[in-house]
């Protein structure tokens, strides 16, 4: 009825049958504090509860894996008593109301992350999504997120080494934003975001706690956009909701804490994301299998008048939680001072209690010590039992029927050459202005096939190995079909690691899809995630981490699926530089591939097709995932010996993925600044298809190299040779290399800029 009061639960997100099972779970009608813990725990962002269902369906377990799924971060062990860790997370929502505090605040966040590992972060990388930039707000939005990326990453000292660029009508109000974060610890440092010890102390660390933030990722990640665009009416009703982030003391917090970890002067550490300390509190309790009293009168706030459910949901940024036991106390405030970041106690660890012959942690909270309790919970109702939908599934109806409906019926293109500018584009505009040579360790940084680093920073074993990372999103492919394209982007992950030599050894993984209450979003997810479990199983790769961004629509309009792959790799010896993209004048160019027949190349959910005659439906090229793996074997072989002993065979390598063959021999030769001569490229279908699995290779020594390709039993197809000053395809284009060039690094600031 018009005027009726909206009730309480519905307000903070939560569903009728959502309230009846915690009036369940408590005995008792909850009151409001105890309604707004339960609502952003049980909101999407922080209990999964749309997809977890369909995530156990992943492999998570493999040689070397020390941490899986669950924690703050995935942890490999590296070798040499080094252990990596590997997040990726996604501030799409935040970054869409508010772009730069958005999107800062995703790399303040993932960087605790990873520290709350006890790793120290190493390097950064940020694949992001936007509309064209024919519209204004677009623009304004790229921007913002790239400014807050790296005023962030550039103050707090980590390197932001790599990452992609797509544009798409799709994001146009749902921009993406995925942060991925690598680090690296001494193994014997390794910490886990578990209280225990009844009458240890919790302590908050860092920042003082404040209304910014207050339902941030926690609710904004949890619901669409209404439709209204352009910063309207109901974005600027959501700006308090974005966190406002401070690198400095972000950096003073890293600095503390890995510190207080190398004293082991800390039982237990746990950041405060999503949720703020809702989530900290009770994730550590139910973890340990412990009770925990906290009291607000001990948080610090930077306002006045905050009510105790402001206090725990707070998402203000900088914080973290840590279980520290009495006798250690005074060191660790010592500590604390020194590097001038706040720490205050708020509660003590407690015993469980038994009821029904149950042994139940429960988290309470008072406004002062020996106060009225003021909510009094199960701490695992929160973190761990919240709801699991099996949500509705229902494939497109004309699904089969955008199969049968390939691109490869087009006219071919009048002008290949031009169609293959049209597809070029590199993001030096966007990378430019991050600092990808912090700590002097990036060996490949932006623009390659992947960023290689040294295994090396302060407090590290010495070790000779390298570790390399890159990200992976295509939602042209995954638009056609979900299952294949994402396990296509598995394989293209692990063949860029392959690029620069190394070995894959874990996937991490930022699911990011539309509203799941939508059937065919539901399918998407699910067809997406089986994709991913084939392909990883396929190439022996355990998923080790991950993230699920949900409803990433607007007005009921729905992004299209797209899975991000965040893989890690690793190489044996790293003692010299990658050979690189960019390939030499002289060298023989050579595509090497599977040992199989020539199949009819396949264009559904190309570039050429989507972007240069807007068809999005038809088949993708298959993949064969075991072919696959012997392919990237031997390329990683070869490469690992150019950086590990420099073997002089290879003088330039690029898989082919994006565009296909035309458009990795143009990022070639631009990268190299000299052309080539090719020939045997019959038609537009062989120059634009993005057939998996397939690699060119520049080298001086190509009689070596078949031989070598051969015995391996893949095959090797001659391309041509490199010199003079266009890219030359026989009875298909001929591009002088300066326009490639000039096309590729020109594409991105005349977009920005012409309209101005």
């Amino acid at each position: 009825m018009e005027g009726e009061v909206e009730p309480l639960h519905r307000a903070l997100g939560l569903t009728d049958d959502e309230f009846g099972d915690i009036v369940g779970i408590l005995g008792r009608e909850p009151n409001h504090l105890e309604l707004a813990l339960f609502g952003v725990m049980w909101s999407e962002h922080c209990s999964y509860k749309s997809s977890r269902v369909h995530l156990q369906r992943l492999p998570t377990e493999g040689p070397g894996v020390l941490v899986g799924p669950g924690e703050n971060a995935g942890v490999i062990d590296a070798g040499d008593g080094i252990a990596v860790a590997i997040r990726i997370e996604s501030h799409n929502h935040p970054s869409a109301i508010e772009p730069h505090q958005g999107a800062a605040t995703g790399v303040g966040g993932i960087l605790r992350d990873i520290f709350t590992m006890g790793a120290r972060p190493l390097a950064l990388m940020d694949p992001l999504s936007f509309g064209p930039l024919d519209d204004a707000r677009q623009r304004w939005l790229l921007e913002g997120v790239v400014s807050g990326i790296s005023s962030y990453g550039n103050a707090v000292g980590v390197p932001t080494v790599g990452g992609e660029l797509t544009f798409d009508p799709c994001y146009e109000q749902n921009p993406l934003v995925n942060v991925l974060c690598m680090g690296a610890l001494p193994v014997e440092r390794l910490v886990l975001g578990a209280a225990s010890g009844p009458g240890n102390l919790v302590v908050l660390l860092g920042a003082s706690t404040g209304r910014d933030g207050i339902g941030g990722v926690s609710v904004l990640a949890s619901a669409g956009f209404d439709g209204a665009s352009s910063g309207g009416a109901s974005d600027q009703s959501k700006r308090p909701s974005v966190q406002v982030g401070d690198p400095y003391e972000e950096k003073r917090l890293i600095e503390a804490c890995l510190e207080l970890l190398d004293a082991r002067l800390v039982v237990g550490i746990q950041d405060l994301g999503g949720a703020g300390l809702a989530c900290a509190t009770s994730e550590t309790a139910a973890r340990g299998r412990v009770g925990m009293d906290v009291d607000l009168s001990a948080v610090v706030r930077r306002e006045g008048g905050m009510q105790p459910w402001e206090v725990m949901t707070s998402e203000s940024q900088e914080r973290m939680l840590a279980i520290v036991t009495p006798e250690d106390w005074p060191t660790v405030a010592g500590v604390c001072a020194r590097w001038e970041v706040r720490a205050s106690v708020i509660g003590r660890v407690t015993e469980p209690d038994v009821e029904e012959g149950r042994r139940v942690a429960r988290l309470r909270i008072r406004e002062h010590p020996g106060g009225p309790v003021l909510a009094d919970v199960p701490a695992a109702a929160l973190a761990d039992e919240g709801p699991r939908y099996h949500r509705p599934m229902a494939r497109p109806a004309d699904f089969e029927v955008r199969l049968d409906d390939g691109p490869e019926r087009l006219a071919p293109p009048d002008d290949c050459g031009a169609d293959l500018l049209s597809l070029l584009s590199d993001a030096a505009w966007v990378y430019r202005q991050y600092d990808h040579q912090l700590f002097l360790n990036t060996v490949e940084g932006p623009g390659g096939d992947a960023a290689l680093l040294r295994l090396a920073g302060p407090g590290l074993p010495p070790s000779r190995r390298g570790v390399a990372v890159t990200t992976d999103g295509n939602p042209r492919w995954c638009a056609v079909d979900p299952r294949a394209g994402t396990a296509m982007l598995v394989a293209e992950a692990v063949a860029n690691l392959a690029c620069v030599g190394a070995r894959a050894v874990a996937v991490v993984n930022c699911c990011n899809f539309g509203n799941p209450e939508h059937p065919t979003v539901m399918w998407q997810l699910s067809e997406a995630i089986d994709g991913m479990a084939e392909a990883c199983r396929a190439l022996e790769l355990p998923v080790i981490g991950g993230n699920v961004s949900l409803y990433n629509e607007s007005g009921g309009v729905d992004i299209l699926p797209t899975p991000v792959i965040g893989a890690l790799g690793l190489v044996e010896v790293l003692t010299g530089r990658a050979p690189g993209v960019g390939w030499e004048e002289g060298s023989t160019l050579v595509l090497v591939s599977p040992q199989a027949p020539r199949s009819r190349p396949m264009l559904g959910g190309s570039r050429w097709a989507v972007e240069c005659r807007n068809h999005r439906s038809g088949r993708l090229p298959r993949l064969d995932l075991e072919a696959h793996g012997r392919v990237v074997s031997f390329v990683a072989g070869l490469v690992a010996a150019e950086v590990g002993q420099g073997a002089g065979l290879v003088g330039a390598v690029h898989d082919v993925s994006g565009g296909g063959l035309g458009v990795a021999l143009a990022e070639m030769a631009v990268a190299g600044r000299v052309g080539a001569r090719i020939g045997g490229i019959e038609n537009h279908l062989e120059l634009f298809a993005e057939t998996p699995s397939r690699f060119v290779v520049a080298t001086r020594r190509p009689g070596e190299l078949v031989a070598s390709a051969g015995a391996a039993g893949l095959r090797v197809d001659v391309l041509g040779t490199v010199g003079g000053d266009e890219l030359s395809i026989e009875g298909l284009l001929a591009v002088s290399v300066e326009r490639l060039a000039g096309r590729s690094a020109g594409a991105l600031p005349l977009a920005l800029g012409e309209q101005r």
